[in-house]
């Protein structure tokens, strides 16, 4: 039986891949957290804290694997137990080489970082991507063979920025590809401005967490406001910041599904966070520190749940692919009609 090796990150990232693994039944499908072969990177990862932050480590791969095995998937961290025939990665910054010789895609999870003048330097003078110390070349390698966009903007995009038109599909996510199955939930409150916030500070990049807050409260103008915090973050911490700078009976969220309460709300105020398209899709008024009407051109397509399929269907006809790299033909593949298997409707709450 042919294997798949599906790299995983973040929960979200972790759940698209189970998504896609799920559509692949007659396959022999494995996982495993981001992982590099650099001696360097291996000892920070293994004997010091420096990259918790990270999705190589910490928390990010202590979550990923605890839902791979509440799940039930075949865990093979590092790919040292099989040799395999497909990798798909949920990132392109950080691609093992002895991985390089095999079969790859890449899958777009969500949004990208803003692409910077360091982006540039690094792209400029081809240093490893991971060095920007965020997700702003992510998709612009050009190393794997197949790359999965969320919509024909991101598309636009990511070959804009160093990866080649004929390698790009567009497939839709599959966290982001059904965004108005949410307007039917049970979340107890609604017209409230809801304030979705970021991991940058556990992701070691600076953040004036009590200018937002405050910014947030301006902009809710006397209205309610419901904050819900990243699964990464600091809730201590970021509850108590809350609780000294907004309005008193303010609601806060460590838990709970993200969408259902930015379905509920009248204003959504984001900072970098892939949620901001639920609140585009839904028609909601947004606020980001992304451009909004660049937002809007690059928000996921919508196709009632289908990208996994998709994504698993190119899987699928790129790993029984005869020919070269070069001769795999993605669109032919995406327009192909695929095989009808059972699947399980996966969630999570984010």
């Amino acid at each position: 039986m042919q294997k798949i090796l599906f790299i995983t990150g973040s929960v979200n990232q972790t759940l698209q891949m189970h998504q896609i693994a799920a559509e692949l039944p007659e396959f022999d499908c494995w996982f495993s957290q981001v992982f590099t072969d650099s001696p360097f990177l291996n000892f920070l990862v293994e004997r010091t804290p420096l990259l918790n932050g990270t999705v190589m480590a910490g928390q990010f791969r202590e979550n990923s694997e605890r839902y791979l095995k509440n799940h039930g998937l075949q865990i093979d961290y590092k790919a040292q137990l099989n040799t395999y025939d497909l990798v798909v990665f949920c990132s392109d910054l950080i691609v093992p080489k002895r991985l390089r010789v095999k079969k790859t895609v890449w899958v777009q999870e969500g949004m990208v970082d803003k692409f910077t003048l360091l982006s540039k330097l690094v792209k400029a003078f081809k240093l490893p991507p991971f060095l920007c110390g965020n997700t702003s070349l992510n998709g612009s390698s050009n190393i794997c063979d197949v790359f999965c966009a969320a919509s024909a903007g991101y598309k636009q995009y990511f070959a804009k920025t160093g990866t080649e038109n004929r390698k790009i599909a567009v497939t839709g996510i599959p966290n982001y590809d059904n965004l108005r199955q949410f307007l039917n939930n049970d979340f107890p409150h609604r017209n409230y401005v809801m304030v979705a916030t970021t991991d940058m500070r556990e992701t070691y990049r600076f953040e004036n967490r009590p200018a937002f807050i405050k910014e947030a409260v301006k902009i809710a103008a006397g209205r309610p406001l419901l904050f819900k915090l990243h699964p990464n973050e600091d809730v201590k911490r970021a509850e108590r910041e809350i609780r000294k700078y907004a309005p008193a009976g303010t609601l806060i969220y460590n838990s709970g599904n993200t969408n259902h309460m930015i379905a509920n709300c009248c204003e959504l105020i984001t900072q970098y966070s892939t949620v901001v398209y639920t609140g585009i899709i839904l028609g909601k008024k947004v606020h980001s520190w992304f451009n909004v009407d660049e937002l809007k051109r690059l928000a996921p397509v919508q196709n009632n749940g289908g990208s996994a399929k998709k994504i698993a269907q190119i899987c699928r006809a790129y790993i029984n692919h005869r020919g070269t790299r070069d001769s795999f033909d993605v669109q032919k593949a995406l327009s192909k009609k695929a095989p009808q298997f059972f699947t399980a409707q996966l969630m999570v709450n984010y």
